[in-house]
Order: C-alpha cells, then sequence, then structure tokens
C-alpha cells in the first residue's frame, strides 16, 4: 500500500514542480494577449486538475493503510493539501497580473486604475484563501473524526469477537457441565441400586439364618 502511495507522490512532487515554475513564467511572457501565454494558462490549469486527482487517489489510499500506520500519511497529506492551496493563491494571482496588463494594453492607461482594480482584486483573492484554508481545516476535522469513528468501529469488532468467545466457552463449559451431571446422576443411581442390593441380600442371609436355627432346634 505505501509503496503505491510512494508512487503518487513522486508524479504530484514532479507536477506540483513544473506547475511552480509556469506559474512563474506568466506575468514574464510578452504580449498580454500573446497565444504563448494563453496556452501557458490552460496548460497550468489542466496540471492542476491533474494535482487534484492525484491527491484524490493519495487520499484514497491512505484511507485503506491500517490505522495504526496512517498517521504518517494524513500529515504528508495535509501539507500536499496546503501546498496545493497554495499554488491555485499563486496561480490567480499571476491571471489577475495577466488580466491587468491586457487591459492596459487595450486601453492605453497608465495603470492608475488598473493598480486600485489589482488591489480590489488581490484583497478579495484572499478572501477567497481564507474561505479555501476554512474549508481545507473544516475537511480535515471531517477526515479526523471518521478516522476516530473507523477506530471506535475496529474497537467495537474486537470487543465483539471477544463477547462471542465467552459465549463459545460458556456454551462448551454448559455442555460439559450436563454431561457432568448425566455421568453423576447415573453414579448415584448405581450406588442406590447397589445399596438396595445389599439390604435385600442382607435380608435373605438373615432370613435363611434363622431358618437354619430354627430348623436346627426343630430336630433336637
Amino acid at each position: 500500500m505505501s509503496a503505491v502511495f510512494q508512487g503518487y507522490e513522486q508524479d504530484y512532487g514532479v507536477l506540483t514542480a513544473d506547475i511552480t515554475n509556469r506559474i512563474g513564467k506568466i506575468p514574464k511572457l510578452a504580449g498580454g494577449e500573446s497565444e504563448e501565454k494563453k496556452q501557458m494558462v490552460m496548460n497550468v490549469e489542466k496540471q492542476l486538475e491533474e494535482a487534484k486527482e492525484l491527491l484524490e487517489q493519495m487520499d484514497l489510499e491512505v484511507r485503506e493503510i491500517p490505522a495504526q500506520s496512517r498517521g504518517m500519511y494524513s500529515n504528508r497529506m495535509r501539507s500536499y493539501k496546503q501546498e496545493m492551496s497554495k499554488l491555485e493563491a499563486d496561480f490567480k494571482r499571476s491571471r489577475i497580473a495577466y488580466s491587468d496588463e491586457v487591459r492596459n494594453e487595450l486601453l492605453g492607461d497608465d495603470g492608475n486604475s488598473s493598480e486600485s482594480q489589482r488591489a480590489h482584486l488581490l484583497d478579495n483573492t484572499e478572501r477567497l484563501d481564507r474561505s479555501s484554508r476554512r474549508l481545507e481545516a473544516g475537511y480535515q476535522i471531517a477526515v479526523e473524526t471518521e478516522q476516530i469513528g473507523q477506530n471506535i468501529l475496529e474497537n467495537l469488532n474486537q470487543d465483539r469477537e471477544k463477547i462471542q468467545r465467552a459465549r463459545e466457552r460458556l456454551r462448551e463449559t454448559d455442555t460439559n457441565l450436563g454431561k457432568s451431571s448425566r455421568i453423576l446422576t447415573g453414579m448415584l443411581r448405581r450406588i442406590i441400586q447397589n445399596r438396595l442390593l445389599v439390604f435385600v441380600l442382607g435380608i435373605i442371609i438373615l432370613i435363611t439364618i434363622i431358618l437354619a436355627i430354627y430348623f436346627s432346634f426343630r430336630g433336637h
């Protein structure tokens, strides 16, 4: 399982490094409306989607890892998601700069109005980033809650198995006690029978002795 996760990690590292490099190049490309710059923006958008898909795959792999080994991978996933949020924020800022450059070229503005618009857009971007971070924190809480729930379910399953084993032992003990009770009952019955037999034999012997004495005296 960890080998699959590490493979995704390597792909994610290579992809995010390329995204970072391209984001840094977008504002520097000559010509606000150039095809090269538009293509660069589209490529970065596509790569960001691929990176998100990789994160989803990595998240699924982490959920399959045993609970006792999951903590380390969860921390790494948290770092990767924070890095992803930063990349998206950097890309938004890069696109804002790119859009301002296009407007300046079309309107021939000296950049004063564009600066205020850029400041406004950057402010909105920061708000979106804060909202994204809050959503990310909520998601992490949900993931941790799910992990706690899974641990509780595992403990409950273990307790249920222990209870089932205890029930089986009780059934076996009850069966053994039933057998022992039947054996003891049989032994007690034979003892009573033997005592009755001894008593009857004793009576017969006593009667025989009495008759013998009687006939002996009668013969005299």
